[in-house]
C-alpha cells in the first residue's frame, strides 16, 4: 500500500492503495463516485471512461500510480457545475434508455468534440466506434453528438 494523490474533478484526493489498482476502483470505492461504471473490466465497452488530461481513458485498466500528475475528469465534473453541451444534446435527442453505458458515450464524445468541433458523420462514427450500447440507441447518440457540435 502507498499514498496515491489524485486530482479528480478539480479536487485533490489522497488514498491508500496498491499502485496497480485500477483507477475505476479508486473512483468508486475510495472516492464514492458512481458515474464511471464497471462494465466489462477489459476496456472493451467504455462504461468506465473518464478523461485524463482531456483524453478518454478506460479507468478499469488504468493503474492509479500512473496518474499522480494528471487531471482526471469524471462525468460529474464534465460541465464544471452545469450541464455540458453533450449532456444537453443527449437529453434533447432522448438518448437515455437504461443509462448504464452513457458515461462512456458522453465522456468520449465530449473529448472528441473538444478536438473536432465541426465533425462529419463519418468522423463521429469513427470516434465512438469502440463503445457499446446494448439498448441500441446508436442512431440517437449520433444525432446527439451532431447536435452538440452545432451548439
Amino acid at each position: 500500500m502507498a499514498k496515491i494523490s489524485l486530482n479528480v474533478d478539480g479536487k485533490s484526493h489522497s488514498i491508500d492503495a496498491d499502485g496497480d489498482m485500477p483507477l475505476l476502483y479508486a473512483l468508486r470505492d475510495d472516492l464514492g463516485l458512481r458515474n464511471p461504471k464497471f462494465g466489462c473490466g477489459l476496456a472493451q465497452c467504455g462504461a468506465c471512461t473518464v478523461l485524463v488530461d482531456g483524453e478518454p481513458v478506460r479507468s478499469c485498466i488504468t493503474p492509479v500510480d500512473s496518474l499522480s500528475s494528471s487531471k482526471i475528469t469524471t462525468l460529474a465534473g464534465l460541465g464544471g457545475g452545469k450541464a455540458h453541451k453533450i449532456q444537453e444534446a443527449f437529453i434533447a435527442e432522448e438518448v437515455p434508455q437504461c443509462g448504464y453505458c452513457l458515461n462512456g458515450w458522453l465522456m468520449t464524445a465530449a473529448a472528441f468534440l473538444e478536438k473536432t468541433p465541426k465533425p462529419s458523420d463519418a468522423q463521429i462514427r469513427d470516434a465512438l466506434s469502440g463503445l457499446k450500447c446494448r439498448c441500441g440507441t446508436h442512431v440517437a447518440i449520433l444525432r446527439a453528438v451532431k447536435r452538440a457540435a452545432l451548439a
